[in-house]
């Protein structure tokens, strides 16, 4: 797929604090509720044949708590007696034992090859529903926050091939026609793929329609298929059912139901797949090129002629890599090498120190950008809008995790800033301001790179609070920046500090690891395999 544009990422420079003093230990306790569930969670774990990284983000990593963004302090988790159990929460001292609103028909301790049960809340009134086996179901459920109305009922059930996960799904009228599109998330094996993982990640996006009032009956529609090589970090249906929006570390690529890629005769296609004829990475400074040899190629087959804003590689008489570079370079003080496992190391300085490039070359597409070991933690590649084929190369700016702000709109994503942590609005119908910054928490860009057992983020939806918690036990809240009650001066600069934010830490009652994690405006919620863990952040205003 060709880009169209680049675009960028407009910071809002307002929604900065170039001041901020940092976080403030607070030992105000934290009021902590503890729910005993009836029966585990139906944790999934990892089979001895799922042991790529990419198996270990989607399904290993997997939060096994759903928050139901439509109606606030209500949350879901399926147990191992295949029930979806909700607990709803309205005031924290009477609190009641989770409710089962629906039994999965499938006896999922029969499947051996299955997936974690997962769901997302489509509308107010519909729910995506898979049992890890490789069924979907749209479920109408009435009005969930009446008690009256509220009832689970099954409007479409299929089998759709392989094992997935639902990673989102929207609600669509148009001209009486009712339709429910959802995004699913599978690995599978590549037999053909000798030098890799051996594995691929497809999303298939499929529409489901109920095409009048008088026909009950809900029936696939449209079945597409994408297909790339690392687990998204983000992935969302455009709210007008039109486009999806990505956010990868590798590029996604449409492929036609049934169709086998490796046989594809489209020259684009089968060029995104080949191996990269080189691997380049940046710091602030520079670029670093690296280039496999060809077997006996000495030092006398190698020319390299650099350019103020151009490069030329020759290997053994034939051009390799020629090119406009995306930026200016100090030619002069540019070098090249040749390691001891055979390749060619080239250093490129760069003339605009600071600046990120999203490309070496202009218009190559032979290279592959990675990372390095400083920048491991730090970079999300590329975000891709793909009906308008929109491209933000997010650089070094690290992805931190996701939140539904408002569930009409898509959900918003976290990305490190420097040290701060920004919270950014996509618009799919807005061209000029498709990503807009709404917020920011300071300097959690570079707290969070500190927690080196950190295994969920997540950010109360009116950006009150971020906070994460670890593999066990320990929950880290991060609060926005109040008004003092007491007056403090900073010495160093001479001047009152008017507001301070604080840091808090609770640590959970139990051994068992956590499996889900999710954020309110008032409360922390927690899952663990036996229980339920209630943290009050904020009173109601």
């Amino acid at each position: 797929m060709e880009v169209a544009a680049n675009c960028s990422l407009r910071v809002k420079r307002p929604l900065l604090d170039p001041r901020f003093e940092g976080y403030k230990l607070s030992l105000e306790p934290l009021p902590c509720y503890q729910l005993e569930l009836d029966a585990a969670v139906a944790e999934v774990k990892l089979r001895d044949d799922q042991y790529t990284l990419e198996h270990m983000h989607a399904f290993g990593m997997y939060n096994y708590l759903h928050c139901d963004s439509w109606y606030q302090d209500s949350v879901y988790y399926v147990d191992n007696l295949g029930r979806i159990m909700n607990l709803t929460v309205m005031l924290d001292t009477v609190l009641g034992k989770p409710r089962e609103v629906f039994r999965l028909p499938t006896d999922l301790i029969a499947y051996d090859n299955r997936l974690c049960a997962s769901m997302h809340f489509t509308s107010s009134t519909w729910v995506t529903l898979s049992d890890g086996t490789g069924r979907l179901y749209l479920i109408g459920t009435g009005e969930r926050g009446n008690s009256a109305s509220e009832k689970w009922e099954i409007m479409f059930n299929e089998e759709l091939g392989n094992p997935f996960i639902i990673i989102h799904s929207i609600s669509l009228l148009k001209a009486e026609e009712h339709s429910i599109a959802t995004l699913l998330l599978r690995i599978e094996k590549e037999e053909l793929d000798m030098k890799g993982s051996g594995f691929y990640v497809s999303l298939e996006w499929v529409t489901i329609n109920k095409k009048s009032k008088d026909k009950k009956k809900y029936e696939i529609t449209k079945r597409n298929i994408l297909r790339g090589k690392s687990v998204p970090h983000y992935a969302a249906i455009e709210p007008n059912g039109n486009g999806l929006m990505i956010v990868s570390y590798k590029s996604f690529t449409f492929v036609q139901v049934g169709q086998n890629l490796e046989e594809s005769k489209d020259e684009d296609m089968s060029e995104k797949i080949k191996e990269p004829l080189y691997y380049w990475q940046q710091t602030e400074d520079d670029l670093t090129v690296t280039i496999s040899l060809p077997e006996d190629c000495t030092k006398e087959d190698i020319q390299i002629q650099f350019l103020p804003d151009h490069v030329n590689v020759v290997l053994k008489g034939q051009r390799f890599l020629e090119g406009n570079l995306y930026s200016s370079i100090d030619h002069e003080s540019s070098t090249w090498i040749i390691k001891e496992n055979n390749s060619l190391e080239i250093s490129l300085i760069k003339k605009n120190e600071g600046l990120t490039w999203p490309e070496l070359v202009v218009g190559d597409k032979q290279g592959e950008f990675i990372r390095d070991s400083a920048q491991c933690a730090a970079i999300a590649e590329r975000l891709m809008h793909l009906t308008s084929d929109e491209l933000v190369n997010l650089g070094s700016n690290q992805y931190l995790f996701s939140v539904i702000v408002d569930p009409k709109e898509m959900p918003c994503f976290c990305l490190r800033h420097d040290v701060d942590a920004l919270l950014w609005q996509p618009h799919s119908g807005n061209q000029d301001d498709m990503w807009e910054h709404i917020a920011t928490f300071n300097a959690l860009g570079y707290v969070q790179a500190s927690k080196r057992d950190k295994k969920f983020f997540a950010c109360a939806p009116n950006y009150s609070y971020a906070a994460l918690c670890e593999c066990l036990r320990r929950v880290f809240i991060y609060r926005q920046p109040t008004p003092m009650s007491t007056v403090l001066y900073n010495r160093k600069e001479g001047r009152q500090v008017g507001q301070v934010a604080k840091q808090q830490v609770a640590s959970l009652e139990t051994s068992d690891p956590i499996l889900g994690f999710q954020a309110t405006n008032e409360r922390l919620f927690v899952l663990t395999t036996k229980n339920l863990f209630l943290i009050k952040v904020n009173t109601e205003n």
